[in-house]
């Protein structure tokens, strides 16, 4: 047998950065300010009907599309707080978590030496998935301190090969939300070379300055729009791993191909329950927003008084820093010395970049913690400053 049985292609994926830092939290004893999770659970209605689910017998394999009233709380929900009108059981599709939406799409729409445009800094099942399709990713990079995007770099990068443009606002890990003229100068780019567009929105509600606009609404953008999102961010559940697809029902359909050979399907009991969240009211949705964007300001002013260089984040769980002042040039030198030096985890940037020096001393915070471990957080950041920073 080889010494290595993995294709050479997916050589370079090994470990998450994720899985690492989270080994390393549990090690020392860290507080886990890297991996987006919350460490509370979500509303008590949910769970109770995720129980009484369970106790009802919802317990064997779901519809491969979804469970009729969660796909029909995913059609109240897009036409309520953006006036899209989805067809349940052709533009809909349950999967296991917007991660397996991401993987299903890519498998189904791209083909070996197909080249997909994504925003960088990208998550890291971005990269994974158009690698296991067998596509070339091409990066359009969002530059600190404003993360915003190079119009003229989106264009530049379309070639004859290029079949799908992944995009994610609000996007992960810089915070950033593309604006309606960013959004409407990629509609333009994806119209003009008859572009599929795959939208990432997992943090749709998590947006604390300007609006989350998808870009399905945009003229001439729905017929070539699959929108991904997922109810782990918004209700606190990320373990649960219930996400969904929605569009057009040709785009919808190529993804159910591949995701049927994936899971199959997931989550039965949980799936009723996260449509009984899906039509929660909208103070709900505004708390959780507001609560967050207080959560953000306690992270990033304790942050700047270290000695950081903070870049406010527009949307998401996460506040990208600068550790230059602090005296490093490497945010993954940084990372690895964190949570032996005062206790802390956090991600670096440079993980998520092709240019790795682009993102080389960015680091990557996430605030979706309760009040107190974000105040502790600060406490043992400013053993930094005081030990005057590198050691």
């Amino acid at each position: 047998m080889p010494s290595n049985p993995l294709v050479p292609r997916l050589q370079g994926l090994g470990t998450t950065i994720f899985a690492e830092m989270s080994a390393l939290a549990l090690e020392t004893g860290s507080i886990n300010l890297g991996q987006g999770f919350p460490d509370v659970d979500g509303p008590d209605v949910i769970k109770q009907a995720a129980v009484d689910a369970i106790w009802s017998g919802r317990n064997q394999y779901p519809p491969g599309i979804g469970v009729p009233e969660l796909r029909h709380a995913i059609v109240d929900h897009q036409r309520r707080f953006y006036g899209i009108e989805l067809d349940a059981d052709t533009e809909v599709l349950v999967t296991a978590g917007a991660t397996e939406a991401i993987a299903a799409a890519m498998l189904a729409m791209v083909d070996t030496g197909d080249e997909v445009i994504a925003l960088e800094p990208y998550y890291d099942s971005y990269v994974a998935s158009i690698v296991m399709a067998g596509g070339v990713r091409v990066p359009v990079t969002l530059r600190a301190p404003d993360f915003r995007l190079d119009v003229d770099r989106l264009r530049a990068a379309v070639s004859s090969r290029t079949r799908l443009i992944l995009l994610n606002s609000p996007h992960n890990p810089t915070g950033s939300v593309l604006t309606r003229s960013e959004l409407a100068a990629v509609a333009a780019v994806a119209i003009e070379h008859d572009l599929i567009v795959v939208t990432d929105e997992v943090y749709e509600h998590l947006v604390y300055d300007g609006e989350h606009i998808p870009i399905a609404t945009l003229p001439g953008m729905w017929e070539r729009t699959l929108t991904i999102s997922s109810a782990g961010k918004t209700f606190a559940m990320t373990g649960w791993k219930i996400g969904w697809a929605t569009g057009p029902a040709a785009l919808v359909a190529a993804c159910r191909t591949t995701k049927q050979f994936l899971t199959y399907v997931s989550g039965a009991p949980m799936q009723p329950a996260i449509a009984v969240g899906l039509a929660l009211g909208d103070s709900f949705y505004t708390m959780l927003a507001s609560d967050l964007r207080r959560k953000r300001d306690v992270l990033c002013s304790g942050l700047a008084d270290i000695g950081f260089s903070v870049f406010k984040p527009a949307g998401t769980y996460f506040v990208t820093t600068d550790v230059r002042p602090l005296g490093y040039d490497d945010g993954v030198a940084f990372c690895r010395d964190l949570p032996k030096r005062v206790g802390v985890v956090a991600i670096p940037h440079s993980v998520f970049y092709d240019n790795v020096d682009v993102g080389r001393s960015l680091v990557r915070f996430a605030f979706c913690k309760r009040d107190e471990v974000l105040i502790e957080a600060v406490a043992r950041l400013r053993e930094l400053s005081a030990s005057g920073g590198h050691a």
